[in-house]
């Protein structure tokens, strides 16, 4: 995937937080930040490329963005959004996405075969295939996202039945929030694939061996793992963690690399937009494939430091050179403010604009497998 002859890729302190006559001075100010971290030498001749990891901790042990102390929006913003919440789980979802019949045969049959095949169960949830291992990342078959039962409601069932799922390798998860680490399905798919592998950032496997599952393991910024012919990576994310009221940045996010002689998958988990997408494509790239985040981004004022609008995961995608690029994160749970449909045809849009070629956009059905 390239951009169109003559037509540079974005960079970073091109991009735009949205479709809007006017921007926030406080997002001007960070993507600048953006542009800064980079490490833009002097000369303009030469970009100095800063290491992956570790993950930087504050003064009492927390873990930390590459840029500190990104600001959060304060009660007047926050509150309202809230109350919206709540009002939408009174009304019917409109622009779900759509679906297909589930090639659930053809997904079993892949685990002795080497066919590179990605699917949307939905949300973050991906059933990824490549170099003889599959491999879910951030797995959620819940109905909804939260404690107990509460939280956001899924708009539709999940692509396939969790009981449908072939032989698992292994997980990824990239951070705690309830729509990223569902305890139920991660239980669920240890007692089924015993011999899966869990690989979440530092922090979290107490909360999975909590629940009774023992194959866990822990990785940092940087850190690898080899399993067969891939090597997994964790890698940076712009995020933050937390499940209760007291356990903010107590644990880490992550990004994901899935690389092997033949193919190369990044996984973009739940991110704003960062300069760490150009040093992961500069030191991993080019991906064969590219899933990012291209939704929950409204209200900007909350959203920004922590999400990417489809903009924003464009820019992103390109960064990581990526060949192709998928928009997953929407249209599964209701999370935020912009319209449910909105995500993909804005991606699309600004994949366009950017001179990437319409076959290399990918938005899938739930269920839908496709080669890569």
């Amino acid at each position: 995937m390239k951009p169109a002859a003559g037509r540079p890729a974005p960079p970073y302190e091109q991009s735009t937080c949205g479709d809007r006559k006017l921007q926030s001075i406080t997002t001007a100010l960070c993507l600048l930040a953006f542009a800064l971290v980079l490490g833009l030498a002097s000369s303009a001749a030469e970009v100095v490329v800063r290491p992956l990891g570790p993950a930087p901790r504050d003064a009492d042990g927390l873990f930390e963005n590459w840029i500190p102390g990104l600001p959060r929006a304060g009660p007047s913003v926050t509150l309202p959004f809230f109350f919206r919440r709540l009002m939408a789980t009174f009304r019917e979802p409109v622009g779900i996405p759509e679906r297909v019949p589930p090639e659930i045969a053809r997904l079993r049959a892949n685990t002795t075969l080497r066919e590179p095949l990605v699917t949307w169960v939905g949300h973050a949830t991906l059933l990824v295939q490549m170099s003889h291992v599959t491999f879910l990342t951030d797995p959620i078959w819940s109905e909804t996202a939260g404690p107990a039962g509460l939280g956001a409601k899924r708009y539709d069932e999940p692509g396939f039945p969790i009981d449908d799922l072939p032989l698992i390798d292994f997980v990824l998860v990239s951070h705690n929030h309830y729509d990223h680490l569902d305890l139920a399905s991660l239980t669920r798919i240890s007692q089924d694939h015993p011999e899966a592998r869990f690989f979440v950032p530092l922090g979290n496997a107490a909360l999975l061996q909590e629940a009774g599952i023992a194959n866990v393991e822990e990785l940092d910024w940087g850190d690898t793992r080899k399993l067969g012919e891939v090597t997994v990576h964790c890698l940076p994310a712009q995020h933050w963690s937390q499940r209760g009221l007291t356990d903010a940045r107590r644990t880490l996010w992550s990004s994901w690399a899935v690389t092997s002689p033949e193919r190369r998958f990044y996984f973009g988990g739940d991110t704003g937009l960062f300069a760490g997408f150009d040093v992961i494509g500069r030191r991993l790239g080019p991906f064969d494939l590219s899933a990012v985040p291209i939704g929950a981004y409204e209200p900007e004022a909350m959203m920004f430091f922590a999400h990417m609008n489809p903009e924003q995961a464009v820019t992103a995608a390109i960064a990581t050179r990526a060949r192709r690029m998928l928009g997953m994160h929407f249209g599964t749970f209701d999370l935020s403010d912009e319209p449910i449909d909105e995500p993909p045809r804005r991606f699309r849009r600004a994949a366009k604009a950017a001179g990437i070629a319409e076959e290399d956009v990918w938005i899938l059905k739930l269920g839908e497998t496709r080669p890569f």
